[in-house]
């Protein structure tokens, strides 16, 4: 069996819960389903529009509340740890990165054992601190060496709270303004026990593996790590080697010359998109974050899609804007925009939007694109959208007359 590329990318969009829209209205379970569904949620702290993690949830799940992501965390349902990137993630999910947590050589930049060394009497000094007050947030501990506070000059107590964080000593109990509160891990998830509930390594590794899989609905083996960040797979990770034991099927995607792989939950998937009875009619913006565009190599194998992020870009340099939306129509990713919402003044500001070279303007499109722009704006509760720059006029002039309907 081979499979075209439009079906392979329905199943992938199926698979991350952006093939039709949400068919019911969008409840505070939901939220957690969707975030088991693609496996964990990365979180950024960039506000022009929405944060990162409650725009990937709008993207899924159209109009819901965004306290409800909050309440989860704070009720225990969902974790916060390193996974792809900083996540919120399943509390089912933890038992995989406690290995992690006690030990966390492998992460890089986010755990500095020489830090930590220099530093013991500071990171006991915030043990001490939380055991005898209880939870506590960065921000609680006043700067005392008059530095700036950028970037790579933390204060010694906000490394410490990183450093235990990454150790697994300290969880992430709630979240304040978006800022995060710790608490010691044994009173965030006390049902946990290391002695009772670590499983071996290889295990939480192939579980790892065969998530990640599952998540991206069809992939090639080059896609498999980056989903969880994991590094070079080891032999017995290997998807061929899965497929020998039955734990992944494989088949074949038009084009791409080398062996496809799904997950065994995906059969229905695959066998609807053969039969191409998956069909894409979900429109909607995406962060710059999600899932699906996140691996560029991806986006641009499974949809023509070459996707920067270039909030990082010094802004001479910049081709599209500093958090550019990529635009997904009816399962393809026709377009970009970069937004800005003006909370106060009521106004979504959309200064400038990119169809991809080959997409024709049409009145179909125009009207889609609306829609979504409508309802992206009144999530925001910015009602008027004001779009500046559009390299399409005649798009634009449509745009401009929908919107005013």
């Amino acid at each position: 069996m081979t499979l075209s590329l439009s079906a392979a990318r329905n199943i992938h969009l199926a698979a991350q819960g952006l093939l039709t829209p949400h068919k019911k209205r969008a409840s505070k379970q939901s939220v957690l389903d969707t975030i088991a569904q693609m496996g964990l949620l990365q979180i950024d702290t960039i506000h022009v529009v929405a944060r990162s993690p409650y725009l990937v949830l709008w993207s899924r799940l159209g109009d819901y509340q965004p306290e409800w992501l909050d309440q989860h965390l704070a009720e225990g349902s969902l974790f916060e740890y390193w996974s792809h990137e900083a996540c919120f993630l399943p509390i089912e999910s933890f038992g995989r990165y406690r290995r992690q947590m006690l030990n966390p050589e492998g992460l890089g930049w986010k755990y500095n054992e020489r830090w930590l060394r220099d530093n013991q009497q500071h990171v006991d000094h915030i043990i001490k601190h939380i055991k005898q007050f209880g939870e506590c947030r960065s921000a609680d501990f006043e700067r005392q060496d008059g530095k700036s506070g950028g970037w790579w000059e933390w204060k010694p107590e906000k490394r410490s709270l990183e450093v235990l964080f990454t150790l697994g000593k300290v969880m992430v109990a709630r979240r304040e303004r978006f800022q995060r509160v710790y608490d010691l891990t044994e009173r965030v998830h006390p049902t946990w026990n290391d002695k009772r509930d670590l499983r071996p390594l290889k295990e939480t590794q192939q579980a790892q593996v065969l998530d990640a899989v599952k998540a991206l609905g069809i992939c090639k083996a080059s896609w498999i790590g980056d989903y969880y960040r994991m590094k070079k797979l080891d032999a017995h990770l290997r998807p061929d080697h899965l497929v020998d034991q039955g734990l992944l099927c494989a088949t074949e995607v038009d084009r791409w010359g080398e062996t496809a792989y799904y997950h065994p939950a995906q059969q229905s998937l695959i066998e609807q998109a053969a039969a191409g009875q998956l069909r894409a009619t979900h429109s909607s913006l995406l962060s710059p974050f999600d899932p699906v565009v996140w691996d560029r190599k991806r986006a641009s194998d499974l949809f023509a899609f070459d996707y920067k992020l270039e909030c990082y870009t010094p802004e001479a340099k910049r081709r599209y804007g500093y958090f550019c939306l990529p635009i997904l129509r009816r399962g393809k990713l026709i377009g970009r925009l970069d937004a800005k919402a003006h909370r106060k003044q009521g106004v979504m500001e959309i200064k400038a939007l990119y169809l991809e070279d080959g997409v024709a303007s049409s009145d179909a499109l125009a009207k889609d694109l609306a829609k979504t722009l409508q309802a992206f704006a009144a999530w925001h509760q910015t009602p008027s959208v004001k779009i500046e720059q559009c390299t399409d006029k005649a798009l634009k002039k449509n745009l401009i007359a929908l919107l005013k309907t």
